[in-house]
């Protein structure tokens, strides 16, 4: 499959516009919080942030981008939110492209509001209903070079603009607060940063899209930041732009957002599930759950072992650190029923050890293995129908009933997996959990339907 383009855009540049530069491109919608996320990528990809929300949503974060860079996928920042956006994570190798990035990375300019417009929806087009401070800064600076804005004139207006919020900077509102000698000079800006030939935040857009869109071999190098060294201290981490963020796992995007925003859908008016969600129903209802997490956690096993190009015992003996012809320690040996011991030879409880500790021993995440398991059966649906009566429970006992902590919630459900010859740990471990409080932040979103159910265990 081709490595890909994404584009991030609203008012600055139009979809066709994007298109005639990069024919390719899947054009989204300004980025938010989470968007990142959401898209499927895959190594060499390319996404190019250049609108983005600051208000009606969360911008998007830095974590998210760095965890994208991580992944390999080549980010470009440019023009509005996402010059801001590269100035600030150039060291760890986001790219920034144009002028208005540098004027962010040389500390000419700060803030939001530099770039911040309101616009209309994206049935319209995103129209633009007032100017960008950096477009106003660049057309005096040009009217000033070609004598359409005196420069005394100009300075006024930059002034004037800098002094009102971003939501005021109108052509009408610069108008009343400049008076009447100074007409000419901003129906002179109107018209051309209204024709592109001024407008900054577009031209840096298209300059970033002409970077996407060339040959990796033909690429310019990326922008020097200018003086922001001085004002932005480099991190201390080592190594190219894309291994920094190898070497700095600090992103704080985990494998559980990733998902979660990928698979989120709604599925009834202002009522939303991601597959996590349905893998959470069938974590704690299901009582046929702790046999399907060990098989398909068995398989994964196998394949690592066979990856290594080792016997699946040999495998697990060292990684549990249990010598050839040992039995099971003590500590190891907890993570098994009273039965299992006397009924199964030692390789098969060494495979049972390994699946019940998989988050010590093991770091690959095994809950896409489990949903593409059940993806084809009828399980999700019944998990998704679990989700939905949950939610309305909820929604029945609003104001009724009080959901107690983390750590009280885990210990209540737990009563619902006892068994005779089992401890809370082997039953938390057989579906996943580590510990009574993950398991109690499990349940917050289910915890009406359990009461009003007053459900019993069923064993598994």
């Amino acid at each position: 499959m081709s490595a890909k383009v994404v584009v991030y855009a609203g008012p600055t540049i139009s979809p066709d516009e994007i298109r005639d530069v990069v024919p390719g491109a899947r054009v989204r919608p300004p980025v938010a919080r989470g968007d990142l996320l959401a898209e499927d990528w895959t190594r060499g990809d390319t996404a190019v942030i250049i609108d983005g929300y600051y208000r009606e949503r969360l911008s998007v974060g830095h974590k998210e981008i760095l965890w994208l860079l991580g992944e390999g996928v080549e980010v470009i920042g440019a023009a509005s939110m996402g010059a801001l956006r590269a100035a600030e994570l150039g060291p760890y190798g986001m790219r920034g492209v144009g002028t208005v990035h540098r004027m962010y990375a040389t500390g000419e300019v700060d803030g939001d509001d530099e770039v911040a417009v309101l616009h209309g929806p994206a049935s319209l087009g995103y129209p633009a209903g007032t100017v960008a401070m950096v477009n106003i800064r660049y057309g005096c600076r040009e009217g000033a070079r070609t004598d359409l804005v005196p420069a005394a004139i100009g300075e006024r207006i930059v002034r004037a603009a800098k002094e009102r919020p971003f939501a005021h900077r109108t052509w009408r509102e610069m108008g009343e607060a400049l008076g009447p000698d100074a007409g000419d000079a901003l129906a002179a800006l109107e018209r051309m940063i209204g024709s592109g030939e001024w407008d900054l935040k577009r031209r840096d857009a298209l300059s970033a899209l002409r970077a996407a869109g060339a040959p990796e071999a033909a690429r310019p190098e990326p922008e020097a930041p200018g003086t922001a060294g001085d004002r932005r201290p480099e991190p201390a981490v080592s190594g190219s732009p894309g291994s920094r963020v190898a070497g700095a796992v600090l992103t704080g995007i985990t494998h559980n957002e990733v998902l979660r925003r990928r698979s989120r859908r709604e599925y009834a008016p202002g009522r939303w599930m991601s597959d996590l969600d349905l893998l959470t129903a069938g974590r704690l209802f299901d009582p046929g759950y702790p046999a399907l997490h060990e098989e398909v956690l068995s398989g994964l096993l196998r394949d690592f072992a066979g990856e290594s190009g080792a016997a699946l015992e040999a495998y697990t003996r060292a990684r549990l650190g249990v010598a050839e012809g040992e039995d099971l320690p003590p500590s190891l040996a907890a993570w098994l029923t009273d039965a299992e011991p006397a009924a199964l030879p030692v390789a098969e409880l060494l495979r049972l050890v390994m699946v019940r500790v998989w988050p010590v021993w093991q770091s690959a995440d095994w809950r896409p293995a489990v949903l593409s398991h059940v993806r084809d059966t009828g399980r999700l649906r019944e998990w998704a129908d679990t989700v939905a009566r949950a939610d309305e429970a909820t929604e029945r006992s609003r104001g009724r009933l009080v959901v107690p902590p983390p750590e009280i919630s885990g210990r209540i459900f737990l009563r619902h997996w006892r068994r005779d010859g089992s401890s809370a740990q082997v039953e938390l471990a057989r579906r996943g959990y580590n510990s009574a409080e993950e398991l109690g932040r499990a349940t917050r979103r289910f915890f009406a339907l359990d009461v009003q159910s007053g459900r019993r265990a069923t064993g598994a």
